[in-house]
């Protein structure tokens, strides 16, 4: 996810794990929204990514984990840190080759997670938590920093020509903050390999399919997503959108879980209330019980404010293919965050909701889970990715799948 991103679960995270049992309970009682679950599949527990921006393999390890237990394997939990480190060093790789001319950070998307899963294999989180540097949680603001630093200092080539030396520098420090990546590890008894483990856990990255939803390519063809964090030019596969929700609906049914890439930067998106929406506004007149002569004083970002003040459900915007299209194009839909889409819900007038499993921790009104409504999901979601299964076959059949 982007720059933005880091910020916003910086902020969220810090804030969030301040929040005791009585403020939850305070929260749960000034929302004016009252959540039904109707069909929540199995997840394994909320983690907490904390200070790293790297949601992408916190959430993208969370669908692989529960597509263990729907396979009936039991629960895992993987390690977020290995795929981090991989993915990392072959980001640095990529970044030098392109002489500096292309995304470096934190960030990373959907299909990262399949990419080194195929490449080199997966660890348990026993075998691999990446806290070598005196922190209990997860804060890569310094090592982000470091590394970034280093790889803009090869790009200038000084010496005229690289050194054989770069790469065991730079992976040199992703050693002294992560630690080495194991070569073999122990679990439940047994010696395994990355390689190995991944045989044994019996998942087969080929049959998830990565899909979005935008007018600017052809639908029903794979295209390459044009958000920075697609470093290594993944393709996605294009429906409409109600076909995309039509995936996402069908997989919940059925069983599945869905990883969801989407903006969060939304004023409507209120984590600490736990919903999402996208409510129909109109800037040009005073919000209902307002007085009038206080509200032609505020500044724009006040009224801003106080127009997503909402404590219940709202009417929300209509969306449609062009509107998701234009903020695309404009910049106002942007790959921020990655989540797991784990069920549906309904508010107390009926509306419907996906629920969603976050990694800012548990420390949350919902303990760590939020609700989106059905506007926010066509107008914000970047890309998803299912099990191939849990796409309908008439979708799959436009697809020549």
């Amino acid at each position: 996810m982007n720059k933005l991103s880091l910020i916003l679960c910086a902020a969220f995270v810090s804030s969030a794990a301040m929040a005791s049992a009585a403020e939850k309970e305070e929260a749960q009682q000034d929302t004016a929204f009252v959540f039904t679950d109707v069909k929540v599949n199995p997840t394994t527990s909320v983690k907490d990514q904390h200070m790293s921006g790297t949601c992408w393999s916190f959430s993208g390890l969370s669908f692989l984990e529960d597509e263990l237990l729907k396979n009936g394997k039991g629960e895992y939990d993987l390690s977020e840190m290995f795929v981090v480190r991989q993915c990392y060093i072959d980001k640095a790789i990529n970044f030098v080759r392109y002489y500096g001319k292309t995304n470096f950070g934190e960030g990373g998307g959907l299909l990262d997670i399949p990419y080194v899963y195929n490449k080199y294999g997966m660890v348990p989180e026993s075998a691999y938590n990446g806290l070598q540097y005196g922190e209990e949680k997860h804060n890569h603001g310094e090592l982000a920093a470091v590394l970034t630093a280093y790889l803009n200092e090869i790009v200038k080539n000084p010496n005229e020509k690289l050194s054989t030396a770069w790469l065991n520098g730079y992976i040199g420090i992703l050693d002294a903050y992560l630690g080495k990546a194991p070569e073999t590890f122990e679990y439940n008894g047994k010696t395994y390999t990355p390689k190995s483990f991944a045989q044994e856990l019996g998942l087969d990255m080929n049959d998830y399919l990565p899909v979005t939803s935008f007018s600017h390519h052809d639908f029903y063809k794979p295209f390459v997503l044009e958000v920075p964090d697609n470093w290594d030019h993944g393709l996605y596969y294009n429906v409409p959108m109600e076909e995309m929700q039509q995936i996402v609906d069908n997989a919940i049914e059925k069983g599945y879980t869905v990883l969801w890439a989407a903006d969060v930067s939304e004023k409507g998106f209120k984590w600490y209330d736990g919903v999402a929406l996208m409510p129909k506004v109109d800037r040009n007149k005073a919000k209902e019980g307002t007085e009038l002569s206080r509200w032609v004083k505020l500044k724009d970002s006040e009224k801003e404010d106080e127009m997503y003040d909402f404590k219940g459900p709202v009417e929300e915007i209509e969306v449609t293919q062009e509107s998701r299209q234009l903020g695309f194009d404009n910049y106002e839909t942007t790959d921020d965050h990655g989540m797991v889409i784990v069920g549906t819900a309904v508010d107390q007038k009926g509306n419907k909701y996906y629920k969603v499993k976050n990694s800012w921790d548990s420390e949350q009104v919902y303990d760590g889970y939020f609700y989106i409504s059905m506007p926010y999901f066509l107008a914000k979601t970047m890309s998803i990715m299912v099990n191939k299964d849990a796409v309908p076959s008439e979708i799959l059949g436009k697809l020549n799948m």
